[in-house]
């Protein structure tokens, strides 16, 4: 299965994609999207549609994994956020993908076992988990690359259950 994992942010959106059979991952892709700062809202929300929709068309996921809007004390931020996840959601909606959505802490618990992780602690297990040289760098594309794996663990944690534990 093919995840493509995305970390949505205005200025830079995450992408990191994974192929995994539930238990081993081995990375594909990841990188940024960074739309030209002299774009306004709705040019950075194009170029990041125009951009998901390529990544999409050519790394033909299974399904896509985004995390969710966090709580900002910035309600602009959010409301920005808002409108880069949902150009997201309607990449992934025009190809006919599944979506899942995951809180950061979900992710973060899901990655390192601790749902207040630091950045580095989550690039960190990322590396270790796709079997990737260094201690990981902390970035758009890893946290895009730890809501794939999140996906991929709970997807798998779901099948096990519904065998009715491991086989």
């Amino acid at each position: 299965m093919i995840i493509l994992g995305v970390d949505p942010g205005s200025a830079r959106t995450g992408y990191g994609a994974i192929a995994t059979d539930g238990r081993r991952h081995r990375l594909l892709e990841r990188g940024a999207l960074a739309p030209p700062a002299r774009l306004d809202l709705p040019g950075r929300l194009h170029f990041i549609h125009q951009g998901i929709a390529a990544l999409i068309a050519r790394l033909r996921p299974d399904a896509v994994a985004v995390e969710d809007v966090f709580h900002a004390a910035n309600t602009r931020t959010a409301l920005v956020l808002g409108h880069v996840r949902g150009v997201i959601l309607l990449s992934a909606a025009e190809a006919g993908l599944p979506v899942t959505a995951f809180p950061p802490a979900t992710v973060k618990v899901q990655i390192t076992g601790f749902g207040r992780a630091q950045k580095a602690q989550v690039a960190l297990m990322v590396a270790r988990m796709l079997d990737l040289p260094g201690d990981g760098e902390p970035g758009d594309a890893a946290d895009a690359l730890a809501v794939a794996l999140c996906r991929a663990h709970l997807q798998a944690a779901a099948l096990v259950s519904a065998r009715g534990g491991p086989a």
